[in-house]
């Protein structure tokens, strides 16, 4: 049985994740990478260093590879494997993850990608297959040459976007695109996540890219992921990234704050000391938090942040699952992040923006004046980004729409 799996970053040996008998893991740099001019750590909560680093410390960064809650019960039995040996889920599930890092047994080396043909795009029945099994086996788990791992509670799967439409991943391929299905509990939430992506770009967020498909009467979210990029050959790379969990420490378990995890003062502290360029970084963390407040996304927690690796950059990743999730009673309305200590939109009052600022270290009177324009933007791009969706969907989206507005308009008067 494997006791090490090896990491790797592209075609590198960054370092070794090891398991003991009694079942505590540790992660250790590699000599070579550690003596590389371009080597980097692959955290910030993991910075180079000889030593290893033990569970506590290996932890939270490895283990918030996988998916969570539902996702990681429904992985763990489609595997056969305890959802709590995180260990043996990286074994069967390492080999494409967020970021540009691999994981494999020791003595294996990643397959090369084969970019000789394509792959073959899913027929519309293989589609209509693959959305009927993701309930069951998220991310795809155990099929044959699949090592596929995504974190998040909500199902999903990445594939690859080819011209002939969409395909699953070969052995060593990066995917490009997440497959995100409707959350079966709740109404719309395709619509949803897409008008709410939609007006963010509109009034000048960076998000990741979107849009809904459709496979005979079966609609879904397909993301562009933002950590993938074709180079001037035509070839997909893995770009690295972490979450703001993994950067700062804390596992999956503690993503909300009320659990113990990160709350804005440290989020605008982790992009301060980790961002090549912080000034821009946290002002764009400002704007995500504030949008967030006005569409009632309650659950932009830890793991809903990240920090892209690109070149020698590190910044604050495009914006991802956004949700106006107070659109569904069902859903705790409380922020997962409060501002000023408030976990309620309905909540804030004029005073508590000072208490923000401190937060956030900015001024009082800049936080307000760029809250003021964001609510003007929603409102004013709002219909514009609703007529952009097919008929069929703009009842719908009307809906969410009109909930932003008023919440909008709400924040508005507790400026």
């Amino acid at each position: 049985m494997t006791a090490v799996l090896t990491v790797w970053w592209g075609d590198q040996t960054v370092g070794a994740l090891r398991i003991d008998r009694q079942g505590d893991i540790e992660f250790a740099y590699a000599d070579s990478w550690r003596a590389a001019s371009h080597a980097r750590a692959i955290s910030v909560s993991l910075p180079l260093r000889a030593e290893p680093y033990l569970r506590r410390e290996a932890r939270p960064f490895f283990e918030g590879l996988l998916p969570e809650e539902s996702q990681r019960i429904a992985v763990a039995r489609a595997l056969g494997i305890s959802q709590q040996n995180e260990f043996r889920l990286l074994e069967q599930i390492g080999g494409e993850v967020a970021g540009a890092l691999s994981l494999w047994p020791e003595g294996e080396t990643p397959p090369a990608a084969s970019y000789e043909t394509p792959p073959t795009p899913l027929s519309e029945d293989a589609l209509i297959a693959l959305l009927d099994r993701l309930p069951t086996r998220p991310l795809l788990a155990g099929e044959e040459g699949l090592r596929l791992s995504l974190a998040g509670a909500q199902a999903k799967v990445p594939l690859v976007m080819t011209g002939g439409g969409l395909a699953l991943p070969r052995p060593g391929e990066p995917t490009t695109h997440i497959l995100k299905p409707p959350i079966a509990r709740f109404a719309d939430t395709t619509e949803n996540e897409a008008f709410a992506m939609r007006l963010a770009k509109g009034i000048g967020l960076d998000t990741a890219d979107i849009e809904i498909a459709t496979v005979r009467d079966r609609s879904f979210l397909l993301v562009k992921r933002y950590d993938r990029k074709t180079n001037s050959e035509g070839r997909v790379q893995r770009l690295h990234q972490e979450d703001f969990c993994q950067a700062m420490g804390y596992t999956s378990a503690q993503k909300y704050a009320a659990d113990g995890g990160p709350v804005f003062r440290d989020c605008f502290a982790l992009l301060r000391g980790a961002a090549t360029r912080p000034a821009r970084d946290v002002l764009r963390l400002l704007d995500a938090a504030l949008f967030n407040l006005i569409i009632g996304n309650a659950d932009a927690h830890g793991k809903n942040f990240s920090l892209l690796y690109e070149s020698d950059e590190i910044t604050l990743a495009p914006l991802y699952d956004l949700l106006s999730t107070v659109s569904y009673p069902d859903l705790s309305p409380n922020l997962a992040m409060k501002i000023a200590r408030r976990a309620r939109l309905e909540d804030l009052v004029t005073r508590d923006w000072a208490k923000f600022a401190e937060e956030t270290g900015l001024s009082e009177p800049f936080i307000r004046r760029r809250a003021a324009a964001l609510t003007d933007a929603v409102i004013a791009h709002a219909p514009a980004e609703l007529a952009g969706f097919a008929p069929a969907v703009q009842p719908t989206m009307q809906k969410f729409a009109d909930l932003v507005a008023m919440r909008a308009a709400r924040l508005k008067d507790a400026l």
